[in-house]
Formats: structure tokens, sequence, C-alpha cells
């Protein structure tokens, strides 16, 4: 049994940094960087900025800690040259009281909440419907993944062929599996992991809304803890909305949270 401690908490928001990161350079390192791409370092915080994508994902401090209240102005500033609102990732135990007091000061407020959730991987085999069928996503199935991807999250269909190629850049790169889940022939969902030293963070999953309700999500969930097994990691991650269907899918199948972090945005 995992338990939570200050060493989980610090894995887990590595990993999370870790597929990020991976996610940015593989876009960023496409032949003239369309997407605008650009990650900054200072002190433990990294920096995530894309031109093209303004979504907070894409625009996002992640790993800012007590030691860095010096860095501050300088993140401020960098997001503020490409003006850009600036969203810091606040994870429990890694700032202190000073830290919140000065985003306090600098106009930023709590804007959200979000959860992470982890449990060790196991190869228990679920029980899927003779009319549902995963499979690993192939390089040419890529259009499709990215269909799902937009419309299961509300994205415009304008934004697939975008989507299409900033994921493709990820297949066959080291520590990356794509899913999709089939209905009856159709393509309904899909999910996503990234495997480092041997943590395994399940990055993203959607669903296309006439599907939602059939259990793809959790079948999606255990196809890729059980591929987490198969390659011995040590712990699996996930990321989800406080209570969402997703957070219930995740408890289900034996996930528990971790920490719930904080987003703090700019008000202007």
């Amino acid at each position: 049994m995992i338990l939570p401690s200050q060493k989980l908490i610090l894995q887990m928001e590595q990993s999370e940094k870790d597929y990020m990161k991976d996610r940015m350079e593989a876009i960023q390192n496409r032949q003239g960087n369309p997407e605008g791409v650009e990650i900054a370092y200072f002190g433990n915080a990294m920096c995530l900025y894309s031109k093209t994508m303004p979504w907070p994902g894409f625009n996002t401090v992640k790993g800012l800690a007590a030691e860095d209240l010096e860095y501050l102005d300088p993140i401020m500033d960098f997001y503020a040259r490409r003006e850009r609102k600036v969203q810091f990732e606040i994870v429990p135990s890694k700032v202190d009281q000073q830290v919140l007091s000065e985003l306090s000061k600098r106009g930023l407020y709590q804007s959200g909440f979000h959860v992470s959730t982890y449990c060790a991987p196991h190869d228990e085999l679920m029980d899927i419907p003779d009319h549902v069928q995963l499979k690993e996503v192939e390089e040419e199935d890529f259009a499709v993944y990215a269909a799902i991807h937009c419309r299961g999250t509300g994205l415009p269909d304008s934004g697939i062929p975008h989507v299409a190629e900033n994921n493709r850049v990820l297949w066959q790169r080291p520590g990356w599996k794509y899913y999709m889940a089939f209905v009856a022939g159709q393509p309904a969902a899909a999910g996503v992991m990234y495997t480092k030293e041997g943590i395994s963070s399940l990055t993203f999953a959607a669903t296309l809304p006439e599907y939602r309700g059939q259990g793809l999500h959790l079948y999606l969930l255990n196809a890729r803890l059980n591929e987490s097994a198969r390659q011995s990691s040590e712990l699996a991650v996930g990321q989800c909305a406080f209570l969402s269907q997703s957070h219930r899918n995740m408890e289900r199948i034996g996930m528990k949270i971790g920490y719930v972090r904080t987003s703090w945005t700019a008000f202007s």
C-alpha cells in the first residue's frame, strides 16, 4: 500500500512536470515551431508558453516552491512580455504563507482546484462488453484521435488538424502510449499515458458526448494501469477535476487523492 507522504507529493508533481515538458518540447521541435512554444525555468518553477495555444494548460507555471519567492516578478514578467495572463499551479506543502501572500499582492487570486490521484499499477483485467473494443493508436489513427480529443473537450473541429499534428509527434516517442475505445466499431473515446522512471501519468482522456455513460473512461483507465504494470512502474498518477466523472472513475478503479492543487490566476 502506498501512503501519502512528502516524497509521494514530489513524485506526483514531478511526473506531471515531466510529461508536460516532454509534450511541449516535442511540439516545439516541429519544423519552424508553428505553435510558438517556449519553456523557461526560474528556480524550481517551469514556465510553459504557447503563442497559438492560449489555453491555461499550455500557459502555466508548474513546480513553484517556497524558496522561489525571488522569482515571482521575473516569472510574471515572462508572461507579461508575451501578453499572456499568468497562472501558477500551487501544490500543497510546496509553498508557504509568504508565497501565497505575495501572489495576492501581485494581483493573483485562487481561481480553481485540480485533483491529483495515485495508486500502485495493477494488472487486474476488467470485463468489457463484446460491443466495446480497445486498441492502441497507430500513426494513421491520429486524425480520428484528434476528432475525439476536440469534440470530447468542446474544442471546435477547426482544431482537429492541429491536435492531430501536436500528438502525432509523440507517437513512438519514448514513454508515450495512446489508446482508443470503439463502440460497435465506431471511435468513441481516447486515453493517453506517459511513463518515465517508474511513474506512469494518465495524462489525458476524453469521450464523445454521445458515448458517455457506457464505462469507456473506466475501461481506458484499466488498460493504462495494466500497461503501467507490464512496464513495472511503481506508481500511477492521474489528474482530474474534483468530483468529476473522471474523479469518480479513478476512485472506482482504486486511485486515491494525493493532493488537491490550486490555480492562481492574474485578474488582468
